[in-house]
């Protein structure tokens, strides 16, 4: 569903991706993994077309993406770990500004708006919502297109442990029913749990991709955690 090759993206002497190669496979859930500065931002940020890769392929479903006028973005749900909201809208005016701008109608993910009680909350203006609330809200607006592929940023951020459970379902859910994920974390127990495979990120290269069974296997470890941490020191040496 998803490839990337031999992306590269330099920011004036600052060379951030250095040659990623990476394939996500259909309907499976892949973790990004790697310290701070890895990459890992600007590598969504080439996937969702925010910004151009110096060099290097990246297609979506077999088509390239670079560029073109960027509709396959319309496939995509992306929930980033820190939403910019207009504070004066509501929930519900914000999700119909939405619908607005792409022209099509949108529904909202019900079993998700259920699980997060959300109902009583879509009225009111987002500045007055709690940041574990806004971060409810910005999950459902991922989903509000049904999209094929959802690229997920620290997605559990600010959630209390119920909430982050019921979206964890959602995401898993959503995995079989055929939904490709991209999700980043700093929380290896987590993306242990969500996870099929695991792409772990160091100085603009990716150092591994794979399945997380055969990551732990490699490294001899007994969970993501340790394991991502002996790959580190391994990598650093």
């Amino acid at each position: 569903m998803i490839e990337v090759s031999k992306v590269t993206k330099r920011f004036g002497d600052n060379q951030v991706l250095r040659g990623v190669d990476l394939t996500v496979a259909g309907g499976r859930v892949m973790g990004l993994v790697g310290p701070n500065g890895a990459g890992k931002t600007t590598l969504i940020k080439t996937l969702l077309g925010l910004c151009q890769p110096t060099s290097g392929e990246i297609r979506i479903d077999g088509e390239t993406i670079l560029g073109t006028e960027g509709s396959y973005r319309a496939r995509i749900g992306y929930m980033p770990q820190i939403a910019r909201f207009p504070e004066n809208l509501t929930g519900a005016e914000l999700f119909d500004m939405l619908r607005d701008l792409r022209g099509e109608p949108g529904a909202l993910d019900a079993e998700l708006l259920r699980g997060f009680s959300l109902d009583g909350q879509l009225d009111k203006p987002l500045r007055v919502l709690s940041g574990g609330t806004r971060q409810k809200v910005n999950a459902c607006l991922a989903l509000l297109f049904r999209p094929s592929i959802l690229v997920l940023d620290e997605p559990t951020a600010g959630l209390d442990p119920l909430s982050s459970a019921i979206l964890k379902d959602r995401i898993l859910s959503l995995r079989s029913e055929g939904v490709t994920v991209l999700v980043t974390s700093h929380i290896m127990s987590e993306l242990e749990e969500l996870c099929d495979d695991v792409a772990f990120l160091l100085d603009g290269v990716t150092r591994f991709v794979g399945p997380v069974a055969q990551l732990t296997a490699m490294t001899q470890k007994a969970n993501l955690e340790r394991a991502i941490a002996a790959l580190m020191i391994r990598e650093v040496a």
